[in-house]
């Protein structure tokens, strides 16, 4: 038999060595208000639909490692998220928090700062098997 390889699953938590790091956090939302004249596109591309466990991260934590598609635990939140959008340059050690087109809930949320990790991939040669 060829092309009979035992396939082996690595847990995907397992694939990317985590950082910890405290940020402040905020949230946003798809509505033009809080965005450029296209509020459903982010600044790398991406389509944003509520439902979808996005972030932005500022520039300075882009730069750290928090790149696109970056996933990201929020201490007290039970979902991974991942890094979809990039902030103004104003912004420092911040991520905003996607919450859909529900305002109330990004009001309510407010401004708080958690306890977050990201994770970078490992070298595939390292992942244990």
């Amino acid at each position: 038999m060829y092309g009979c390889k035992k396939e082996v699953h690595v847990p995907f938590e397992e694939l990317y060595t985590w950082h910890d790091l405290k940020v402040s956090a905020s949230a946003y939302n798809s509505v033009a208000a809080q965005t450029n004249s296209n509020p459903h596109i982010t600044a790398f591309g991406d389509s944003l639909k509520p439902g979808l466990r996005y972030i932005a991260v500022s520039r300075d934590l882009y730069r750290k490692g928090l790149k696109r598609d970056t996933p990201v635990k929020i201490k007290g939140f039970d979902s991974i998220y991942f890094v979809k959008d990039r902030m103004h340059p104003r912004w420092r050690n911040k991520i905003d928090i996607y919450m859909g087109t529900d305002v109330k809930a990004a009001r309510k949320w407010g401004r708080k700062k958690v306890l977050i990790s990201y994770g970078i991939l490992k070298p595939l040669d390292s992942i244990k098997k």
